[in-house]
């Protein structure tokens, strides 16, 4: 019994670090991302995002957030844009569970249903994706892109805000390509 606290504990910090976000990115190969210290918001792009105003300052204080931490910094005159892009849809879980019955003695017992427990769960869910691009500003082209998928969690506005955090943050940490982690 006294082991089983401590063991409990540490599944329950185990389970709540793995993020359940995840991630693909793709970038050009012939940029240097080290000379990109200042960037701004392309609104242009962000008014295209088919998501609530509100939705969209959550993502952009949640870039600025990690892009500070990576020591860049918004600017008037930028060195790059960065642009969002989401999109969502309807998924639907179907799981089943087969689990054989015990019983008492042996032999087919009609009751049982060939000793057998079918269980199925069915679970619907929003599924949302999030692209953030940088842009070069001074060439106009894409130069990176990530990308975040992962269930929508939106029962409330905390739970919202905490959700669009943990995408950003998990989709950023991989910028720049090739950083040592």
């Amino acid at each position: 019994m006294k082991l089983l606290k401590p063991f409990m504990l540490f599944l329950a910090i185990a389970l709540s670090s793995c993020s359940s976000v995840k991630v693909a990115t793709d970038y050009d190969t012939k940029v240097d991302f080290n000379k990109y210290k200042t960037y701004a918001f392309y609104k242009t792009g962000i008014d295209k995002a088919k998501i609530s105003d509100l939705d969209k300052k959550r993502i952009l204080r949640a870039i600025e957030a990690e892009l500070s931490i990576l020591g860049m910094t918004k600017s008037t005159n930028p060195d790059m844009l960065v642009s969002i892009f989401t999109k969502s849809r309807e998924k639907v879980n179907v799981n089943q569970n087969n689990n054989f019955g015990y019983g008492f003695g042996w032999g087919w017992n009609p009751w049982m249903n060939n000793g057998m427990n079918r269980n199925v769960n069915v679970s619907q869910y929003t599924e949302g994706t999030l692209f953030i691009d940088f842009i070069d500003k001074e060439r106009k082209e894409l130069v990176w892109q990530g990308v975040g998928t992962g269930a929508l969690k939106t029962q409330n506005r905390e739970k919202k805000e905490a959700r669009i955090k943990e995408f950003v943050k998990e989709i950023v940490s991989r910028f720049p390509p090739g950083k040592n982690k």
